[in-house]
């Protein structure tokens, strides 16, 4: 029996399994650590930059413009019903950005793009609600609500708000 020797092919590393520590969603991705010197040196020799031009002349700010009556300005967050519910530990938000689970320190923000399915349940005190990404990973998060009807009610908001701007 004859043995080959192949070289074998390279294949790229998920993040995961080069850093214990990167979750998508939690943590952004980090950069190798010659990206960012590329990074810094760029910044630090970019020909555009306007503290380095000594003949330009500074250009005057613009006049600010008054302020508008806050109540009156349309802003992302209001342009949707939204769900919020906390205990002392944690909190779940759905609104017209997309998902936040908090716990203790810790929290994840999905926007509507990024999630695959959200499922929701209530049993006894206890809203439990489970994101889904595309790439198979689920992230749950369960807060106490103060008796079993509102832990209800609880599910019942959270699903008009997902109907609102979960698309089908």
């Amino acid at each position: 029996m004859e043995q080959r020797i192949d070289t074998q092919k390279v294949t790229p590393v998920d993040a995961a399994g080069a850093d214990p520590a990167s979750v998508p969603g939690l943590t952004p991705p980090r950069q190798a650590p010659e990206t960012e010197e590329k990074a810094l040196s760029l910044e630090k020799t970019d020909p555009t930059d306007p503290a380095e031009e000594l003949d330009a002349e500074p250009e005057p700010e613009p006049e600010p413009e008054p302020a508008e009556d806050v109540a009156d300005a349309p802003s992302a967050d209001t342009a949707g019903p939204d769900f919020t519910a906390s205990d002392r530990r944690g909190s779940i938000t759905a609104d017209a950005t997309g998902v936040r689970l908090q716990l203790d320190d810790q929290e994840a923000e999905f926007h509507w793009d990024e999630i695959g399915a959200v499922e929701v349940g209530a049993s006894r005190r206890r809203l439990t609600v489970t994101v889904h990404t595309p790439d198979s990973r689920w992230y749950p998060n369960d807060v106490e609500a103060p008796n079993k009807a509102r832990a209800q009610e609880w599910a019942d908001e959270l699903d008009k708000v997902l109907d609102a701007y979960f698309e089908d």
